[in-house]
């Protein structure tokens, strides 16, 4: 599918757009609230600035997509391949992330206020003064992620892979750490 024909579509009150394939388009500053997107083919697109509040990209393959100030509040991205994408500045607040794939993403200032990343893989990932504030992380996979200066206050991080991240000057009041694998490979009572 074209952008254009996606965008005209869309104007016209279509909403699905379910498994589409739309490589290394752009969407740059579309609004596109509420769109289904997902098991869609997006590798490469470029999304930055664009408004995709309550959208369905569950299961959606985004790899290397670029989302930088983007607007996901309440989407699901439920098992989505986000590998190696830029989310720098990105409104991910109460967005559903479970299973998802977030290795190597660039996650710098994003604001992910109550997000659920429930098994989720950011094993790379680079959250440097991320927002979590509220978030869920069970059983997340966080190894190697930079997470310093993050706000991870009151955040569920049981079980999740903690193993040489980087929490320098990150917030963790309040953070339920359960069964977690801390920096240095121990585990947190």
């Amino acid at each position: 599918m074209s952008v254009p024909e996606l965008l005209y579509r869309y104007s016209a009150g279509e909403r699905n757009f379910r498994g589409i394939t739309l490589i290394h388009g752009s969407l740059r500053g579309a609004k596109l609230g509420g769109i289904d997107l997902s098991r869609a083919e997006l590798v490469g697109t470029d999304f930055s600035h664009a408004v995709l509040s309550g959208a369905n990209l569950s299961e959606t393959n985004l790899r290397n997509v670029n989302l930088s100030h983007a607007n996901l509040f309440g989407a699901f991205l439920s098992g989505a391949n986000l590998f190696h994408a830029r989310m720098q500045a990105i409104n991910l607040t109460e967005a559903d992330l479970s299973g998802a794939c977030l290795a190597n993403v660039h996650l710098q200032d994003a604001l992910m206020h109550l997000t659920c990343l429930t098994e989720a893989n950011l094993k790379g990932a680079d959250l440097t003064g991320a927002h979590l504030c509220g978030a869920h992380l069970w059983k997340a996979n966080l190894c190697h992620a930079n997470l310093s200066g993050a706000d991870l206050c009151d955040v569920n991080l049981c079980e999740a892979n903690l193993y040489c991240a980087n929490l320098d000057t990150t917030d963790i009041s309040e953070t339920v750490l359960t069964g977690a694998i801390m920096p240095f490979g121990v585990s947190h009572e």
